[in-house]
């Protein structure tokens, strides 16, 4: 396992490039997010494999949850903040510590979740606020495309769809998991109560365009197939608090990583077992941001509120390829 210490910053999110195996990009706040300013830390596994290296860091006024890599341009990362703007940066442009190339301020509140679109031809990325919208951006372009109003709360995340076009999925603090078409913006085209309390996470699987996984307060995850979205496929119990981060296995299709307010990182398959198949304590305080290598099986990133940055291989998965 590698560490990294975020000094006087407190982890949100984790994100891996797509393009370098070797590189990740850390979002932080000062004060837990509730005060203060917001740094990304560019990160890079060093040559042993057991070290990480700060290659760069960008500050923000404020506080940074969230983080993503565009999926054309090695350079350029969006992060959304605390102050309701989405900043893109631009690493071959930028200097050190310098600014965004472009901000974009439409959100009325906190930015919780950034999404960049996984499909080839859709330079698209995504944002979901408090303010109870999500909004979709062409990265050129200072407004966005499209707002999308369906949500009674604040929306804790949005994601696109790994390979069906125009779509993405969006959770929030009203229970509900909705599928939306992004060129039919007045309504999602699916809507589901996923969860008694607030649902905090939503991810796609990465080999099954149908299936989704929900994560939320009441500590569950749950399981979702579009073919027959009534009741979940599966329900995985055992996180003793909420559920801050949900993600699948780029390497397996059952396979997935979840983190939370208990302080772990666990692993779970949903085809053998509705229990955590590992269950890693590394971290003493919320665990927030996660991330697969969709360049290195089985590798992951964690972060949270300790200021640790983690990269590991689960031990369960050690012997898979």
């Amino acid at each position: 396992m590698s560490t990294f210490f975020t000094t006087n910053r407190h982890g949100y999110s984790v994100r891996f490039s797509p393009f370098n195996p070797d590189q990740f990009v850390v979002a932080s706040s000062q004060f837990y997010g509730l005060a203060g300013g917001g740094t990304l830390y560019f990160l890079e596994l060093g040559p042993d494999g057991n070290s990480i290296v700060e290659k760069r860091t960008h500050h923000w006024t404020d506080g940074l949850f969230d983080v993503t890599w565009s999926e054309s341009n090695q350079e350029i990362v969006v992060s959304g903040s605390g102050d309701g703007s989405v900043q893109l940066w631009n690493t071959s442009l930028s200097a050190n510590n310098g600014p965004p190339q472009m901000v974009y301020r439409e959100h009325k509140k906190e930015i919780y979740s950034v999404d960049w679109s996984k499909v080839p031809y859709e330079q698209l990325f995504i944002s979901a606020s408090w303010d109870s919208t999500v909004k979709i951006w062409d990265p050129i372009r200072n407004h966005s495309l499209s707002t999308y109003i369906g949500h009674t709360q604040l929306v804790y995340n949005a994601v696109f769809a790994s390979h069906i076009p125009n779509t993405f999925a969006s959770v929030s603090g009203d229970g509900m998991l909705k599928i939306w078409d992004i060129l039919c913006y007045d309504l999602p085209i699916a809507s589901i109560k996923a969860h008694e309390g607030e649902v905090l996470t939503v991810d796609w699987c990465k080999h099954d365009s149908n299936v989704l996984a929900t994560g939320a307060s009441d500590g569950l995850i749950r399981i979702w197939d579009l073919r027959n979205f009534g009741i979940p496929i599966a329900e995985l119990k055992g996180n003793e608090f909420a559920v801050r981060k949900v993600q699948f296995s780029p390497h397996n299709l059952s396979v997935l990583a979840s983190v939370g307010y208990d302080f772990t990182t666990r692993i779970w398959d949903f085809k053998k077992t509705n229990e955590a198949i590992e269950t890693i304590k590394h971290h003493s305080e919320f665990t927030y941001g996660l991330d697969w290598n969709r360049r290195r099986p089985n590798q992951l990133a964690d972060c949270g509120w300790d200021s640790l940055v983690h990269v590991f291989k689960p031990d369960c998965l050690a012997d898979k390829i």
